[in-house]
């Protein structure tokens, strides 16, 4: 614990001026090929078009010839082939070089080398007034911006939505204390910020994973970006939307894949269940409390000695007999595995690695060694692509067991020393292109992940593999899920996950979420059932708490809690067609799934740093209550007419509201336009899905709105070769009437869909009817045929029964009579 001792005066740093070295003034500007080389009076720049409204902008210290300027791209970018834009050249005037590349412009002043980006409508944009480096060749980047300038993104850090006045690090650390604002460091190095500035937004992507830093703390008008070590490659994204900054941030450094249904059902954790009995009857419950779940964690005690690849003989005698007994409850395991490696000459996996040379060295050839939870520990060379197989193909020893799915842990990586990860000198072989540690110690996580889900894949006979790791680096989103640390049984930490999840979305990871309860700590009932309530719909869905702590199983706390907390896992699972949608419009274009509203309502000066409620997809409001003993809470409704999911009451946006919220209510609010696909839950996605699907089609008499509805077999990768189903949902409005049409897209996948129930909410209470079906006499009747439609006169509610469309267009026009 620290005390006043920690601040005193002799142990405050005074920072020492530096002297300060730049390209200064250019010499001269060419094009080389694919690149537009700047020569400056002490290095050079690089500048190219990457794709459309991406540049790239790599420096280069002191001396190198052009023909010879290294290009190369770290794992994090998967479009990195510099394209020469059409008929872009050249020009000179008497203060600049300006360099059009038909969506931007790019100019560089004569007089200092800074930069500016200019829009079509040739409005600067942003500027990187300089860049200047010290005698250790740690460079600086100083992007001026406005007084007004919002910041987003930056990955998973504490702190509220707006990263206005802060400062942090890129450097993965293993944080167990309580995660507070100051934190700058966490598990994953994202360094990907979006400025929201008086212009066009834009994104700035430094390429770099040694350490770095993001400051929009010390200089109002400013952004400053440093690196340690290592090159200063930066991207520039252009906008002109907000949306536009992050689906082309995502054609930089990738888009997740479709994961398995099942990964995106409710999941349920803790350090540790400790022995095969507790895990069959963890299971059990569940079934016999009717609580749907689809995962089980093993943390890891499961291991022999904490050894990976390995279970305890005695603890989990009979672990692939399990894996089959909980899979017909519809269940499956998830374990934990960390890249530390017992030093162990008896043990296999040491003895592969040591024999194979595929550990970690320091400078004079010996394996670097640190202490975690096995004790003395080797960690394997991840930069090696024959280090990297080896590990994804031990994953054999899980796959026949019958897992699909792995959690990667203390990837940072973490170590039990005093620096608390791996010495920054100890060496990388990186396919013999070495590198210290230091300078790519945030790629250690994302290439443990992908060596990870490669292997599953290669033997998971086709299908999809599902990881969840701690630590990533840009671009962790193709390879896995994130869950975002030993977070604690605090209502400030459930509040804090809402802001961490929306920036981690921002940041191009779609799939994150908290441990639901807090890990730490000891929750309570009431916590419990608040943060199942708003975890229940993020992205990534689970519970998990450490071995100390109270148990918070969702049953543990009494019946009331337990209800609640069984209502909410239920919607999560009525919602998963709308829900899946979402993740496949995620993968296409690398849009959030959770969304902060200002992705929706750019212009709208009350949501700038709203991150206590967030979107769901462009039409749900979902607005937990993160304070105990509060049955009330105020919230914002942007522009739209919006309805109460619970009540159905009706609100005109561009207000706030003081939503009702008792224990067993969260406050859901769908906007006037949209289609929601639903259907009934179910204990796991491994049950049979429900033969009928549900369309709720909010209405309000002028409301128009459209779905992209995904659907496929959820669990291999047939999709890839297009077994799948596509149907793209319209409805409009007009007085006295409503047109709704259902486009097959794509009719490649025959689920087990039998039906399609629609129904229209909120229509104006007049009588309805739907030409070119046939009326029934009432709700009921609709149960007993194939195509029909019911109007209930009192509510204003209106239900056709339809065949699931295939390949025809389905058109409903609803009239007033």
């Amino acid at each position: 614990m620290l005390t006043s001792e920690a601040i005193s005066p002799d142990k405050v740093k005074i920072e020492k001026k530096v002297e300060a070295y730049s390209i200064g003034k250019v010499v001269s500007v060419e094009n080389k090929g694919n690149l537009v080389v700047v020569q400056g009076e002490n290095g050079k720049m690089a500048l190219s078009k990457i794709s459309k409204g991406i540049v790239r902008v790599k420096l280069f210290i002191g001396e190198h010839p052009t023909d010879s300027l290294d290009m190369k791209t770290t794992v994090a970018v998967v479009k990195h082939d510099s394209e020469q834009p059409d008929g872009a050249s050249i020009k000179e005037t008497d203060t600049v070089f300006i360099w059009d590349t038909v969506d931007v412009k790019v100019e560089i002043t004569k007089e200092n080398s800074s930069i500016r980006f200019l829009d079509v409508n040739e409005q600067m944009v942003a500027e990187n007034v300089s860049l200047h480096w010290d005698v250790n060749k740690a460079v600086t980047g100083v992007f001026q911006t406005s007084l007004n300038a919002h910041y987003y993104g930056l990955g998973e850090k504490t702190g509220f939505l707006d990263k206005r006045g802060e400062r942090y690090e890129m450097w993965n650390s293993d944080v167990f204390a309580p995660h507070v604002p100051e934190i700058e460091a966490l598990y994953q190095s994202i360094p990907f910020v979006i400025v929201h500035d008086q212009t066009s937004p834009y994104g700035i992507f430094l390429d770099n994973p040694g350490r770095s830093f993001f400051d929009m703390r010390s200089q109002a008008d400013a952004m400053t970006v440093r690196t340690e070590t290592g090159a200063f490659d930066y991207y520039y994204i252009a906008g002109p939307k907000l949306k536009d900054v992050v689906s082309q941030y995502t054609t930089l450094t990738g888009r997740m894949s479709l994961p398995p249904h099942w990964a995106i059902g409710y999941h349920q954790s803790r350090y540790s269940y400790m022995n095969q009995d507790e895990v069959l009857e963890l299971a059990r419950t569940f079934r016999e409390k009717g609580i749907p779940c689809d995962v089980i964690y093993l943390d890891i005690h499961y291991m022999d000695g904490y050894r990976v690849f390995t279970f305890d003989p005695v603890r989990f005698p009979k672990p692939k007999e399990m894996m089959a007994e909980l899979k017909e409850m519809g269940i499956r395991v998830v374990p934990i595995v960390d890249p530390g490696v017992k030093v162990d000459g008896n043990y296999t996996i040491y003895q592969q690695g040591t024999n194979g040379n595929y550990f970690c060295k320091k400078q004079d050839g010996v394996p670097f060694m640190g202490p975690v939870w096995p004790g003395i520990s080797a960690f394997p060379d991840f930069t090696e692509d024959e280090v990297s197989e080896w590990w994804g193909d031990l994953h054999r020893f899980y796959t026949e067991m019958g897992i699909e799915g792995i959690w990667n842990d203390m990837n940072e990586p973490a170590v039990f020393n005093e620096s608390k990860t791996m010495d920054v000198d100890t060496m990388h072989g990186n396919n013999g292109n070495p590198v210290t540690h230091g300078e790519i110690h945030n790629l250690y996580g994302l290439l443990m992940s992908k060596a990870t889900a490669e292997g599953l894949k290669r033997h998971l006979d086709g299908h999809r593999p599902f990881v969840l790791t701690r630590a990533g680096y840009a671009g962790i989103q193709r390879y896995a899920a994130v869950w975002t640390g030993d977070n604690r049984s605090f209502w400030e930490h459930m509040a804090m996950a809402m802001p961490m999840v929306l920036n981690l979305g921002l940041s191009g990871i779609p799939f994150s979420g908290p441990d639901i309860g807090g890990f730490a700590h000891h929750t309570s009932g009431e916590l419990l059932a608040r943060w199942t309530q708003m975890g229940a719909l993020f992205p990534y869905c689970r519970n998990h708490s450490e071995l100390s702590s109270i148990r918070q199983e969702p049953w543990q706390f009494g019946p009331e809690v337990e209800k609640i907390c069984k209502d909410y896992i239920e919607l999560r699972y009525k919602w998963l067609p709308f829900l899946y949608s979402l993740f496949r419009e995620s993968a296409e274009n690398g849009l959030p799934i959770m969304r902060p509203l200002i992705l929706e309502y750019p212009e709208d000066p009350n949501v700038f740093n709203l991150c206590d409620q967030f979107l769901l997809g462009d039409s749900v409001i979902v607005a937990p209550v993160y304070r105990p003993n509060t049955d009330h809470r105020a919230v914002y409704l942007p522009e739209g007419t919006w309805y109460n999911y619970w009540t159905g009451e009706k609100y005109e946006g561009k207000n706030h509201i003081l939503a009702n919220a008792p224990l067993h209510t969260m406050p859901l609010y769908v906007k006037a336009g949209a289609i929601m696909p639903n259907t009934e839950s179910v204990p796991s996605t491994m049950s049979e899905s429900p033969e009928n699907l549900q369309l709720t089609v909010y209405c309000s008499g002028s409301a128009n709105g459209v779905f992209e509805l995904y659907e496929d077999d959820g669990l291999t990768l047939a999709y890839e070769q297009g077994v799948f189903n596509l149907f793209d949902l319209s409805m409009k409005e007009t007085e006295g009437q409503l047109n709704l049409e259902i486009k097959t897209k794509k009719h490649g996948y025959e689920s087990n869909r039998k039906h399609w129930t629609i129904q229209f909410k909120h229509l104006p209470i007049k009588d309805y009817r739907i030409e070119d079906f046939a009326a029934v006499s009432n709700k009921e009747a609709l149960n007993h045929t194939d195509s029909g439609w019911y109007y209930e006169k009192e509510t204003g509610e209106l239900t056709l029964k339809i065949e699931q469309p295939k390949k025809e267009l389905v058109r409903v026009n609803v009239r007033s009579v």
